[in-house]
C-alpha cells in the first residue's frame, strides 16, 4: 500500500511540475512577443498570429495546439472563444488579447493576456483589472476547498461587478493535463468552470488522479466596445 502510494505521489508530482514548467514556457513566448515588438498597429489579427506561432516554433519547436490560437483585437475583444469574427486590422490605439494552447511536452499550456498600444486610461484599466481579477479568484478557490465548478463561475462574474466591468465568457476556465486531457463526449459543461457544473473541483478523475484547472477572465465593456483576457493555471502555483 505505501509503495502504491509513492507511485501515485510521483506521478502527481511530474504532473504539476511539467505542468508548471508548460506554463513558465508559455510566459517566456508572451515575454517575447512583446520584446521583439510583435505587438503593433497596421497588421491584421491573422498576421500577429502567424508571427507568434512562427515564435514559438523558433523558440521551442512547437507546432501543435490544443485549441485553435486566438488573436482578438478592438471590438473583436467582446466576442467568446466560440465565435470566429472577421479578421480585424490592428488600429495604432488599440486593446488586444492572445489565447494560446501550446503542447510542450506532451503537456498542455492555456496562456492568455492583454496587451495595450497607446494611453488610453480605459483600456489600460481594463488590462490591469483582468490580472488583478485573476488572482482574487485564485485565491478564493483556495479558499474554498469544496468549491464547484459553477460556484466559481459566480465568483468569477462578481469579480467584474467588482471591477466594474461585465463578464464576457459562457465559461471561466476548464479542466487542462496532459494532452489530450480527460474530455467527455459531448460534454461542455462538466470539465468547465460552467454555470450549470455541479463537480466539485477537487474531485478526482475516473482514474483517481487529481484534476488540475485553468481559470479565464474575461471582461467586456459594450459601450466602449473593448474586451480584456487573462489565463493560466489555477489549481498550480
Amino acid at each position: 500500500m505505501a509503495d502504491h502510494t509513492r507511485i501515485v505521489d510521483s506521478s502527481e508530482e511530474r504532473k504539476v511540475t511539467e505542468l508548471r514548467i508548460a506554463q513558465e514556457k508559455a510566459k517566456q513566448l508572451f515575454d517575447q512577443v512583446e520584446t521583439r515588438g510583435l505587438i503593433r498597429s497596421g497588421i491584421a489579427e491573422s498576421q500577429l498570429n502567424r508571427e507568434v506561432y512562427d515564435l514559438a516554433k523558433e523558440m521551442y519547436g512547437i507546432s501543435t495546439y490544443w485549441h485553435k490560437r486566438m488573436v482578438r483585437a478592438g471590438a473583436n475583444t467582446l466576442l467568446p472563444y466560440d465565435d470566429n469574427p472577421p479578421d480585424h486590422v490592428i488600429r495604432a490605439d488599440e486593446i488586444l488579447f492572445l489565447d494560446l494552447g501550446p503542447v510542450f511536452e506532451e503537456y498542455e499550456a492555456d496562456f492568455g493576456r492583454t496587451f495595450v498600444i497607446g494611453s488610453d486610461p480605459a483600456k489600460l484599466k481594463m488590462r490591469d483589472d483582468v490580472a488583478k481579477a485573476f488572482a482574487d479568484g485564485k485565491r478564493y478557490f483556495w479558499q474554498h476547498p469544496d468549491i464547484t465548478a459553477s460556484q466559481l463561475y459566480e465568483h468569477a462574474v462578481s469579480l467584474a461587478e467588482k471591477y466594474g466591468w461585465e463578464f464576457g465568457g459562457p465559461i471561466a476556465g476548464h479542466l487542462i493535463g496532459h494532452f489530450p486531457h480527460e474530455r467527455i463526449a459531448e460534454d461542455k459543461v462538466t470539465l468547465y468552470v460552467h454555470p450549470k457544473s455541479n463537480l466539485r473541483m477537487r474531485s478526482t478523475s475516473e482514474s483517481g488522479q487529481r484534476r488540475h484547472w485553468i481559470l479565464e477572465i474575461h471582461f467586456i465593456d459594450r459601450e466602449r466596445q473593448i474586451g480584456g483576457f487573462f489565463e493560466e493555471l489555477l489549481t498550480v502555483d
